[in-house]
C-alpha cells in the first residue's frame, strides 16, 4: 500500500521545524557572522643571499683547508718514508759494524784452516769442512757455528744406558746432519757403558764422579757453549749449568795454553786415529778427526801433534775424545773419515749436529 504524499510532506515539516525556527531566530536577533582572514603582504627575506654567500665562502675555505691538509699529509708521509729508510740504513750499518769484528775473526780462523770443501748452513747452524794434512798424518776439521743451543745434542746408543750403535746409525735415526764420537766407554756383560761422569738432557746418568787421574768432563751448557775440565764436586760442575757431556783423557788446551800431556798418553799408543773438540773465542767449535789404519801406534797422530795443530789454529780450550777404532765423523749420511776397523765402531754416546 502506498503512503499518501501529503502525509510524507507533513512528516518532514514537523521534523525540521524546530531547526528552521532556531535558524530564523539567530538571523533576526544575533550578531552577524563574519569570517575574519588576516592577510599580510609577501616580503622577500633579504638575509638568504647573504647566508648563502657565507655558506659558500665557508665551503670554499673548507675545500682549501682540505687541500692544505692533504698536502701536509703527503709531505708528512714522504718525510716518514725518508726517515724510515734512513733509520733502516743506520740499523743495517750498525749491524754490519757489529758483525765486522766477528767477520774479521772468522776470516782469521779460516785463513789458517784453508778453504772449506763443504759448507752446510741453516738458521740454526753453520758447518764448514776442511782437510788437515800436515805431512805426518791426514785428517779432517769441522768448524761449527751453533746459531741455536739445540743445534747440538748428545744421544745414547739405541737410546738406552748400556746400548751402543755407530755414529752413522745414530745420525740417521735422529735426522742429524753430522755427528762425532765423544767420550770413552767400558764393556760389561755384553753391554757398553759411558766412562765416568756423563750427562744427558741436564741430568746425570748414574751419578757424578769426581775427576780422578787424567779424566775430564766436556760438553755443552744450556746456552750452547762448550764447557769442560776437571771437577772435584758436583756443585762445581753444576755451576756451569751443563746440558750434556761425556768423559775421557786428557785435556790438550786451556785458555789458549798447552796443558801437560801425561807420559802414559804420549806413548800408549804413540800414534793413533784421534778425535778432538775445542772452541774459539767467539764460541765456534772446531773438531778434528785424524785417520789411522790401526791402533798399534804406527799410524795417525800423536797427542802432541794434535795439541800443536789446535794451538796453531787459535783454539782456546781443547779436549781429546775417544780415538782409535772409535773415531767417527759423519756428514750428510756419509762416513767422512776412514775408520781403522774398516767400519765404524758401535759406541755408547754420540755428539750430533742438526740443521
Amino acid at each position: 500500500m502506498m503512503t499518501p504524499i501529503k502525509q510524507i510532506n507533513r512528516f518532514f515539516l514537523l521534523a525540521t521545524g524546530p531547526f528552521l525556527g532556531l535558524l530564523i531566530a539567530m538571523l533576526i536577533s544575533g550578531p552577524g557572522l563574519h569570517l575574519h582572514q588576516e592577510t599580510r603582504p609577501f616580503t622577500v627575506d633579504t638575509g638568504i643571499p647573504a647566508a648563502t654567500t657565507a655558506i659558500s665562502a665557508q665551503l670554499d675555505q673548507a675545500e682549501q683547508d682540505a687541500k692544505v691538509t692533504i698536502t701536509s699529509i703527503k709531505k708528512t708521509a714522504e718525510l716518514y718514508n725518508k726517515t724510515t729508510s734512513t733509520m733502516s740504513k743506520i740499523v743495517q750499518t750498525s749491524q754490519n759494524a757489529a758483525k765486522r769484528p766477528e767477520i774479521i775473526y772468522n776470516h782469521k780462523i779460516t785463513s789458517k784452516l784453508g778453504s772449506p770443501y763443504k759448507t752446510i748452513e741453516s738458521d740454526r747452524i753453520r758447518i764448514e769442512l776442511f782437510t788437515v794434512n800436515p805431512g805426518s798424518y791426514r785428517g779432517y776439521a769441522m768448524k761449527v757455528k751453533l746459531k741455536s743451543p739445540d743445534a747440538m745434542k748428545m744421544t745414547l746408543g739405541k737410546d738406552k744406558l748400556g746400548g751402543a750403535e755407530t755414529t752413522l746409525a745414530a745420525a740417521k735415526r735422529y735426522g742429524a746432519v753430522a755427528g762425532i764420537n765423544p767420550g770413552g766407554f767400558a764393556d760389561s756383560e755384553k753391554e757398553r757403558y759411558p766412562l765416568s761422569t756423563t750427562m744427558l738432557n741436564g741430568k746425570y746418568l748414574g751419578s757424578f764422579e769426581p775427576s780422578y787421574k787424567d779424566l775430564f768432563f766436556v760438553g755443552l751448557n744450556k746456552s750452547g757453549k762448550l764447557i769442560g775440565g776437571k771437577f772435584s764436586s758436583q756443585e762445581q760442575l753444576d755451576r756451569l749449568n751443563p746440558e750434556f757431556g761425556a768423559s775421557f783423557v786428557p785435556i790438550l788446551l786451556k785458555n789458549g795454553q798447552k796443558q801437560e800431556i801425561p807420559a802414559k798418553w804420549k806413548t800408549s799408543p804413540l800414534r793413533a786415529p784421534r778425535t778432538a773438540i775445542g772452541n774459539y773465542k767467539d764460541d765456534q767449535l772446531l773438531i778434528i778427526v785424524v785417520d789411522g789404519y790401526n791402533e798399534k801406534g804406527g799410524s795417525g797422530a800423536t797427542l802432541e801433534e794434535l795439541q800443536g795443530r789446535l794451538y796453531k789454529l787459535g783454539v782456546q780450550d781443547a779436549y781429546n775424545l775417544d780415538g782409535g777404532g772409535s773415531s767417527s765423523l759423519v756428514v750428510n749420511g756419509k762416513i767422512v773419515n776412514h775408520p781403522s776397523d774398516g767400519q765404524l765402531r758401535p759406541v755408547p754416546t754420540h755428539f750430533l749436529f742438526f740443521k
